[in-house]
This record gives structure tokens, sequence and C-alpha cells, in this order.
């Protein structure tokens, strides 16, 4: 008997799948590919909401797990994912300039904002009111930790690609088996994908349809990230990821011309150069009516978990709520209650 089986793959299954080999539980992996959003993901930490220059939930404290978390498996898997970067918010009056300011005042903004205004020195990029720096932010290639990762649980005999299928899983009081494989616990880490899980199904994860573009811009030389209507994050090489739309009605992971349309319009308020259009990719958030994550175990069955609902900022929420998570069920801590599926009990006994 294996101590967890793991469904899912993403940021969440990766976070949880690190935190158990640390503390030396036997696990096993089941994962397809219907999911995309880690896959597409812009990969961006940064602490600050720069629509309203305010922190977004728990930053700092999620900052101080994933930096040596990231590093870590950089050292395991012997392939880079942590490019540190820059974030520049572009400012669109004197009046936003003065907003900045005082954030830089708040408590906790204070320690990521610089209160130097930055001229723009690209003569690509339209910015008279120059630029906002925010420190100590940086990328994660989500798409080579997804690859390195699946090949590192392959090569190990940890991984098994296929759907899971619920009606090959028996639930025992102290253990559940699923085909061959026998387990003390099951954590479903499945994204979006758990709208179809039917143990987890009543908890509101609406889910928000992001698309993001490659462009190749060769004179646009920009080594920071230019943060606008759009991100634009430089990859190297001349090329650039430009996102990301928020859908809440479409719930596929097909790019549409609507999408791409709107982060063209909103790239060239900003961009003055030339550039093509390389890639198009999409992918479903898997985002909660309250903006937190879906962490803990079923209000029946005490041997199964859930790990969801991280939205936009999964690079940062992972470690910390797959500790959180592990902790509760290994150590019987508390789980932070903001948190804590628990906040939706009624709505499972009333469905």
């Amino acid at each position: 008997m294996i101590d967890y089986l793991v469904v899912g793959l993403g940021l969440a299954g990766i976070s949880f799948c690190e935190t158990l080999e640390k503390d030396g539980k036997s696990f096993k992996v089941i994962s397809d590919d219907s999911q995309q959003s880690s896959l597409v993901a812009g990969g961006l930490y940064n602490p600050v909401i720069l629509k309203r220059f305010t922190m977004a939930w728990k930053a700092k404290e999620q900052m101080e797990m994933a930096i040596p978390f990231y590093q870590h498996l950089e050292k395991k898997l012997k392939v880079k994912l942590d490019y540190k970067i820059a974030v520049l918010r572009k400012f669109a009056s004197i009046e936003e300039q003065n907003l900045w300011f005082e954030a830089t005042d708040r408590p906790g903004l204070d320690y990521f904002l610089s209160t130097n205004i930055l001229k723009n020195h690209n003569p690509n990029i339209d910015a008279p009111f120059g630029f906002g720096e925010v420190k100590y932010t940086g990328r994660i290639d989500t798409k080579a930790l997804l690859r390195n990762y699946a090949e590192y649980l392959e090569q190990n005999g940890l991984f098994q690609k296929e759907t899971f299928d619920f009606s090959c899983l028996e639930i025992f009081k102290d253990h559940l088996n699923y085909k061959s494989i026998k387990a003390k616990q099951i954590v479903f880490c499945e994204g979006y994908g758990l709208k179809n899980n039917p143990f987890f199904s009543y908890l509101p994860l609406n889910g928000t349809k992001g698309e993001l573009l490659t462009i190749k811009a060769s004179e646009y030389n920009e080594t920071n990230v230019i943060k606008s209507g759009v991100f634009s994050i430089p990859l190297g090489k001349d090329l650039y990821r430009i996102g990301a739309t928020y859908k809440w009605k479409d719930k596929t992971n097909e790019p549409t011309t609507d999408s791409k349309r709107e982060l063209l319009e909103k790239l060239k308020t900003f961009l003055t150069c030339d550039f093509e259009v390389v890639d198009h990719v999409a992918g479903i958030r898997p985002t909660v009516v309250d903006r937190r994550p879906l962490v803990g175990r079923h209000p029946d069955h005490r041997n199964m978990y859930v790990l969801n609902g991280f939205g936009s900022r999964g690079v940062l929420i992972g470690p910390y709520a797959a500790k959180q998570l592990f902790n509760n069920i290994e150590n019987r801590t508390e789980l932070d209650p903001e948190i804590n599926i628990h906040r939706f009990t009624k709505k499972y006994y009333s469905n």
C-alpha cells in the first residue's frame, strides 16, 4: 500500500508531490492532458495586484516559500526554471504616479514597490509617464517544469498517463483501491477538471478562460516585463508572451479570434514596433467565487482530499497550499480557514 494517490499534475499536483517526497511519503500520480492552465500560464510570480496597487493574498508569505521551492526543483531536475525579471507597471497619467507613491508607503507593499519613477528609454514603447518597478519578481518556465517533472516521475515508476476513471475507485474506511493501486489517501489536483469530479463538483469552481499570444519582435529589445493593458513577458530570442484575457462563459481550451484581437489592440497601445504572432494558446484557470483556493478533506470521506482553485497565481500559491494540506493530513494542524473547503460544507449537504 502506498501513502498517497495524486490525481492531476499541474502546479497543484507538482507542489503536493514535492511536499510528499521531501517528507518520505510514497505516492503515485495519475494525469492526462485535458487541463491546460498550468501549461499555458504566463508563469510570473508577482506579489502585487497592479491594477489597484495592492498586495495579493498572503503574497509575501507565499514568496518566501516559493523561491526556495523552485530553486530546489531546478537542482533536482537539472533544468533552468526561475528567471529573475523586473515587472514594470506603465503609468497612464500623473494621477497614477501619485497613487503609486501612496502605495509605496503601505506596510508590506513598501518592500516590493520601488519609490523611483523609471523613465522610458525604449524607443519602441509609448510610455510618456514612465514606469513603477515591482522588485523581487520573476518568471517560472511552467512548460519546462511540467514536462521535466512528468519525465522524472515516469523514470521512477510513479506516473500513469491516463484519464482517471471514477468507476474504478473503491473507497474503504482506512484505504482506497484504484485498479491495481492501493493507497491510504487520495488527493485530487485536477484544476478545472474538478467540475467533472463526482465527489467535489459541489465546490464553486467557476473557471476563467485565459488566452496568451507569443510574438516575435526583433526591434523590441526589452528585458523587463511590461504591464499595461496586458503583460509583455520576454522569453529570449526576440520572443515575448502577451497576456492575458479573462473570459467567464467560454469553457473550452480553444483559442479564439476575439481574444486575439483584444490582446493585439491592448498591445498596440504601447508597443510601436513591428511584430508577428507565432503562437496562440488558451486554458481554463481554476478560479473560485471568493478568490481563495479550495483545500481540504471531503465532508464524508476521511481519506479523500482536494487541492485546487489557485486561479492565475498558481506559481506562488502552489507550494503554500500544498504544505498547508500536507500538515493538515499528517500533523493534524488546522488549515487556514480562508482556504478550507469546510466554508462550502452547507452547499454540499444542500445538493
